[in-house]
């Protein structure tokens, strides 16, 4: 069943070139070995440990896709989820606000099962609070009882580093909202996004000595693992893309190597098992991690643990470890792929479906024709301009697919035709 809000965002994201939000269990296709060992770090997580990955792919090769898809999958897991692109202005280290920057935009874009859009960190910190008063209340408890289990559950923080102000901010948005003092509430979540830029403005609002620094936001981003945790949840799923940003667009060497000390840390934190409830995953080009000048690998330590397993082969992969390389979509991918768009399309009835199998089997002829390879290395364009022909289609239905596709190919050698079998069988044609 496709609900009309899915179909839209589907087709409008697709149509723009970008991953739509909701939806992808539609249009999903291959990556399922990927997919399961991810589900599998999951789990890991799920039980006290933690993970991380680096997806690795071309430009356009589904990247972003595989994450909101692995973020859809951790919300159903009970998970929750922060994401975020790393920019210039984004980014793990730096020293004039970088990275508090790029810890606010995962605390404005965290996402819980209830609030899967993002923007429910208000959400997750009232309804732990909500949950304590309920369970003491519900047992006989007073205001005083369920202060008093506020602060026997954040006594576990307190032992982490910045841990006694994370929880005396949480004491604090308790405090208001007992009291209904919507100021101090908001003060607690502005300091829980980072969103203060002195220590005298929190020490007035929440009478704590510190806020979120640059140096602190993977520390703060453990704290968080350990307070979803203590909310019920299964742990704390950080999604960041656009690695290629630090490996192509920083072009102070200095600047590089900090941030991928950065990110040296919380791999060998999650190698090692140093951290609790906590899963990474970077997505990145295929030269922002093997660069021996400016990628993953021009810092030695990144090299040797991103490194691939010799003895893999394409055929007998070795998911386990770190790195995923996102493989090419084969032709029969492709095709399914654009079967499951056709299919949106016609909310999921046959009898509305806008081309035939024998015209999604030319279309990628042509693409073959146009972009060779590229057209399932990199299936960004591919679906794009499919889209495009849909659209058409949609709005012109006195047009034939034949008619756009001979337009579109402007010359080639062989005209496509209306007729003929309607099978997956015209694959043949354009096999590589």
């Amino acid at each position: 069943m496709i609900r009309g809000r899915e179909r839209t965002a589907i087709i409008q994201s697709l149509g723009a070139g970008v991953v739509p939000s909701i939806g992808l269990q539609h249009i999903q296709v291959g990556r399922k070995d990927e997919v399961e060992a991810v589900i599998r770090d999951l789990q890991i997580v799920e039980q006290g440990a933690s993970s991380i990955r680096f997806i690795i792919g071309r430009f356009g090769s589904g990247k972003t896709f595989f994450l909101n898809l692995i973020q859809n999958v951790a919300l159903k897991r009970k998970f929750v989820v922060v994401q975020a692109d790393i920019t210039t202005d984004r980014r793990l280290h730096g020293s004039g606000g970088q990275p508090r920057s790029l810890y606010s935009e995962l605390m404005k874009n965290l996402a819980t099962p209830s609030r899967p859009e993002g923007g429910a960190l208000p959400n997750l910190v009232e309804r732990w609070v909500g949950d304590v008063e309920y369970n003491i209340t519900s047992s006989g408890g007073d205001e005083e009882d369920v202060a008093k289990e506020i602060q026997r559950q954040l006594s576990e923080l307190r032992e982490l580093v910045n841990g006694y102000d994370f929880a005396k901010v949480l004491s604090a948005y308790y405090e208001g909202y007992r009291t209904q003092n919507d100021e101090l509430q908001h003060a607690a979540l502005r300091w829980l996004r980072a969103e203060y830029g002195t220590k005298t403005e929190a020490r007035n609002d929440l009478g704590v000595r510190a806020i979120i620094e640059d140096a602190d936001i993977y520390e703060s981003m453990k704290l968080m693992s350990q307070f979803v945790r203590l909310a019920g949840y299964k742990g704390l799923l950080v999604s960041l893309d656009e690695l290629v940003v630090l490996s192509h667009r920083l072009n102070n060497s200095q600047a590089r190597n900090n941030n991928y000390e950065a990110i040296l840390r919380i791999l060998n934190d999650c190698l090692q098992g140093q951290t609790e409830g906590l899963s990474f995953l970077f997505a990145g080009t295929d030269d922002c991690l093997e660069d021996r000048r400016r990628g993953l690998f021009s810092y030695e330590a990144l090299a040797t643990r991103l490194a691939s397993n010799r003895f893999a082969t394409e055929t007998q992969k070795d998911l386990s470890g770190p790195v995923i390389k996102l493989d090419s979509l084969t032709p029969e991918d492709c095709f399914v792929l654009l079967h499951n768009i056709r299919n949106v399309f016609a909310s999921g009835d046959r009898d509305k479906y806008l081309i035939p199998d024998q015209g999604i089997a030319a279309y990628l002829q042509m693409c073959n024709e146009r972009m060779g390879a590229a057209y399932y290395q990199t299936p960004r364009d591919t679906v794009k301009d499919f889209t495009g022909l849909l659209r058409v289609l949609e709005q012109n239905p006195e047009t034939g697919w034949a008619d756009l596709l001979n337009r579109k190919s402007n010359g080639a050698k062989q005209q496509v035709s209306d007729t003929g079998s309607d099978s997956p069988d015209n694959l043949s044609g354009f096999r590589l």
